[in-house]
């Protein structure tokens, strides 16, 4: 006879998610929203069993204070402006008050003013690009300096990119800053690797954040996106944190200086393929 014993209820198997940040601590930046990668990010690490601190800034900071309390564990939200030097000593020093050492940092920050996008390449003075690079590239630096003393040997240091190889319509400055923002993670993985520290880069596929909202015609860039990418791509923050979640892990201890594209493999692909998604793959 088989099958189940009579009586018994049938049970549903459990899926239990590996714990990959166990006792880890995180600096997490750029929670926002509940869309964000940055939220998603928390999220994800704290179920892999990390403890997470989020900053927040000027308007935005009751937002994160806010949205904060949707995570699975409520953290607490530190006053940061990345841009100023005294506030991110501030945070460092909290962090050392708190825990004494520190195992992981994101950088979700970016910013560039409305007239460094939408096609106005030729005609953006320098002020405005001195803000986007400032506060979209030269950050990341300006944040992990100050933590370099706190972060232990494997620690990780991830930031939030936008492939920056090639141009694409309507990025203009933010897309050079987020190319320097790469070969700024290059240049820290080569200072930082002594220390045991690790810093990469993670190229998404376009998300609808409010970052997002802010680009002129968002909608253009972000369309063939689901046609090209063989994988498919609907904007689903959630593989972004989860690849976040591995570069803080130890999984990733020999992975540094990287740009990890996650972006349903559109950044493999030449042109859009031809209307066959769904199809069955050809025989032989």
């Amino acid at each position: 006879m088989t099958g189940r014993p009579p009586g018994r209820p049938q049970q549903r198997p459990v899926t239990l998610l590996p714990v990959l940040l166990e006792g880890k601590k995180l600096l997490i930046t750029g929670v926002l929203t509940d869309r964000s990668i940055a939220f998603a990010a928390a999220r994800s690490a704290q179920e892999h069993g990390a403890e997470v601190l989020l900053t927040g800034f000027g308007k935005g900071l009751s937002l994160t204070r806010r949205i904060a309390r949707r995570l699975p564990q409520e953290p607490d939200v530190l006053e940061m402006d990345v841009n100023e030097p005294a506030q991110v000593d501030a945070v460092a020093g909290a962090v050392r008050e708190r825990w004494g050492t520190l195992d992981g940092v994101l950088h979700a920050i970016a910013y560039a003013p409305p007239d460094a996008l939408g096609g106005n390449f030729l005609n953006t003075p320098w002020d405005s690009v001195r803000v986007a690079f400032q506060t979209s590239a030269y950050s990341l630096k300006a944040l992990v300096a100050p933590l370099v003393d706190l972060l232990a040997p494997g620690g990780s240091v991830v930031s939030l990119d936008f492939d920056a190889r090639v141009a694409w319509p309507i990025y203009d400055w933010m897309g050079v800053s987020k190319a320097a923002l790469e070969a700024v993670t290059r240049y820290l993985a080569r200072d930082l690797g002594p220390h045991g520290i690790r810093v990469n880069t993670v190229g998404a596929g376009p998300i609808r954040t409010i970052a997002a909202r802010g680009i002129p015609g968002f909608d253009e860039l972000a369309g063939p996106w689901a046609r090209r990418a063989p994988l498919g791509w609907d904007g689903d923050p959630g593989p972004v944190a989860d690849t976040i979640v591995f570069l803080f892990s130890d999984l990733s201890r020999a992975v540094t200086g990287e740009l990890i594209h996650v972006d349903g493999g559109f950044h493999a692909m030449g042109t859009e393929p031809p209307a066959t998604r769904g199809e069955s793959p050809p025989e032989g």
